[in-house]
């Protein structure tokens, strides 16, 4: 038996005009759906530059308000086309107060849930702690037409505990929308191991859960506006990962690029009955991974 799910990634590159951005994000919904996409997954804050790299008080006017103009359009969309859409909003909750949150649009149209990142990264490039509170929504699957959908964002994919948690709450697929780079003046080895380990850590997720991994990340080169830096060389390389890691579709690490491949959810039902990492849990032992450090 199978139960298969065709998905696509819209990996974009960026620019200053957030309208075109946008627009750019339509279209390739639009030509996903074109070629029969069921579930369709944008990259992390997908309608504007990276704004994160300096910390910048006029930066908080992209954002906006959710349910806002951004999910009516979406939400619109998934409508019009039938398809259920993840986007990656600057979502603005009250003055002085937002988030890094994904949406999920279903193929009514209706904003059916929203995930706010948990984890927030705060480092050179990366000053994330500036615009971001934590998100307060835990990590709890978000119900759709076609599955229950474990959204997660960037640096949460770092994190094995999120995941876990989104797989025990009955997650089918787990999704991450990405703005991750390398620092251009990196030697060539070391931007490597950096975005090896960025998919060897996620398909270790795919495999420890016995689920499919969706991880949408943007390309292109994007300058420091504050000089301090030598900007951020997005590196692409979205993949999709069936749930014993296996690859099943990797845009490359350079351009703009629409990445479609069938999933088959029945697979994690067969996946999990030869790998029982859950059934083998020792939960009663674990209470220690509640605390920060073991001294």
């Amino acid at each position: 038996m199978s139960n298969l799910l065709t998905v696509a990634l819209v990996q974009q590159t960026a620019s200053a005009d957030t309208q075109a951005n946008f627009a750019a994000s339509i279209a390739a919904i639009r030509q996903a759906a074109a070629q029969g996409a069921q579930l369709i997954l944008l990259q992390e804050l997908h309608i504007s530059l990276y704004f994160c790299q300096t910390e910048g008080i006029q930066h908080f006017e992209l954002a906006h308000p959710i349910p806002g103009v951004h999910t009516e359009a979406l939400g619109a969309l998934a409508a019009e086309l039938q398809v259920v859409i993840v986007g990656s909003l600057f979502e603005k909750r009250a003055p002085g107060l937002y988030h890094n949150t994904a949406v999920v649009l279903e193929r009514d149209g209706r904003l059916v849930g929203r995930y706010r990142k948990m984890h927030i990264p705060d480092d050179p490039g990366f000053y994330e702690k500036f615009y971001f509170t934590p998100g307060d929504l835990g990590f709890q699957p978000i119900d759709t037409s076609v599955g229950r959908l474990g959204v997660l964002v960037c640096w949460d994919q770092w994190f094995p505990e999120a995941a876990r948690l989104m797989a025990l709450a009955g997650a089918d697929i787990l999704l991450y929308p990405t703005a991750i780079g390398w620092n251009p003046t990196d030697p060539a080895d070391e931007q490597a191991r950096q975005r090896d380990a960025w998919m060897t850590i996620q398909r270790a997720h795919a495999i420890a859960n016995g689920l499919p991994v969706l991880s949408c990340n943007r390309c292109g080169f994007e300058a420091d506006p504050s000089g301090c830096t030598d900007g951020i060389q997005f590196w692409g390389s979205s993949f999709i990962a069936g749930p014993q890691g296996e690859l099943l579709a990797q845009a490359d690490s350079t351009t703009a690029q629409l990445l479609l491949a069938p999933i088959d959810l029945q697979r994690s039902e067969q996946v999990r009955r030869i790998w029982p990492y859950l059934r083998d849990r020792r939960i009663e032992s674990y209470a220690d991974l509640q605390r920060r450090f073991i001294d």
